[in-house]
């Protein structure tokens, strides 16, 4: 059984006096102990997406389509259902801890709050579970780091306090939300392969947002590829250098910075980001698009199956790539 299925999920925002969509028909399988990594420049749909399987849809908007956890449709929880699902089967790392952590409350408070209130632990037990996942996650000293405010904290001591909060109940999903992009370089590598030891160990599921595709590469399975609120490209992480077909998935990895010599300087993509809202007809990237024609700027693109990849490209067959 899927964890989480999305058939043709779509989000309307309101704007003044009309409705901009921002995200355009989704969908995606995630299988019980699998990871995913959703790719792609800032306003392409990742994290409201994600927010949207949490339940967390802005106010102001409209979804339609399907989102199920466990074959449950999320739509249809009610106040009390969505409580016990983000209380005891999903979890969510957001991007910067110190937003996420009440600054006026003790780390060992944040840390147990939500079994206490939610889950009915005792506070004994709660606070012993939250030693035992504290050491866990890499923190020494955990019995005075639970008295400590989250502004004696580093930033990735606080994104392990994030990450030991989401174990204390052993959720299916864990739902990450760019989790090192408030970090530094060398802090992003170890925490994030903190998530994906833990994600291993005990068995869950994850969707991980990220701008770094060699980062997704490296802890998810399969890789996502959005763009103006749509997906563009779905592969196996292993094929993302070798066997992308999709030109926005190429034009990200090449503009990779590199470390092997083989380029001078960054390749930037030419134009700006386009968001779901901004979308007309036709292909989301041909105004991007050094490939694009006349029927890339007025048909929209199914996702077609290419070998072991979904593409959303009316070239994908013609175009002939190197090596990335």
């Amino acid at each position: 059984m899927n964890i989480v299925e999305i058939e043709s999920f779509f989000m309307d925002v309101q704007m003044a006096e009309t409705k901009a969509r921002v995200i355009h028909e989704v969908s995606l399988k995630l299988g019980a102990g699998q990871s995913i990594g959703i790719v792609g420049e800032s306003g392409s749909g990742k994290s409201l997406t994600l927010r949207a399987i949490a339940g967390l849809s802005p106010e102001n908007s409209l979804t339609g389509g399907s989102i199920r956890f466990q074959e449950e449709e999320i739509s249809g929880m009610d106040g009390q259902r969505l409580l016990e699902y983000r209380s005891s089967q999903v979890a969510m790392i957001f991007q910067d801890p110190r937003s996420a952590i009440n600054p006026v409350r003790k780390v060992g408070d944040f840390l147990t709050e939500n079994v206490v209130t939610n889950l009915g632990w005792s506070k004994s037990d709660a606070k012993t579970k939250a030693i035992e996942v504290l050491t866990e996650v890499g923190i020494s000293n955990p019995e005075k780091q639970l008295k400590a405010f989250p502004s004696e904290l580093s930033g990735g001591m606080l994104q392990r306090v994030m990450i030991a909060s989401n174990l204390l109940y052993q959720p299916d999903l864990l739902l990450a939300d760019e989790p090192t992009t408030a970090l530094d370089v060398t802090t992003q590598s170890s925490v994030m392969a903190l998530i994906d030891q833990l994600r291993v160990t005990r068995g869950m599921s994850m969707i991980f947002v990220s701008h770094n595709l060699e980062l997704a590469a490296a802890v998810c399975d399969m890789i996502l590829v959005m763009y103006a609120g749509r997906i563009v490209e779905t592969l196996p992480a292993e094929n993302l250098r070798e066997h992308s077909r999709h030109p926005y998935t190429r034009a990200l990895l090449d503009a990779r910075p590199r470390l092997d010599g083989r380029q001078n300087r960054l390749i930037a993509i030419p134009g700006q980001p386009a968001s779901g809202l901004e979308w007309t007809q036709g292909c989301t990237f041909a105004a991007r698009c050094e490939f694009a024609q006349d029927i890339c700027r007025t048909e929209v693109p199914a996702l077609q199956k290419f070998q072991e990849s979904e593409v959303a490209c009316h070239r994908a067959n013609e175009i002939e790539w190197s090596s990335a």
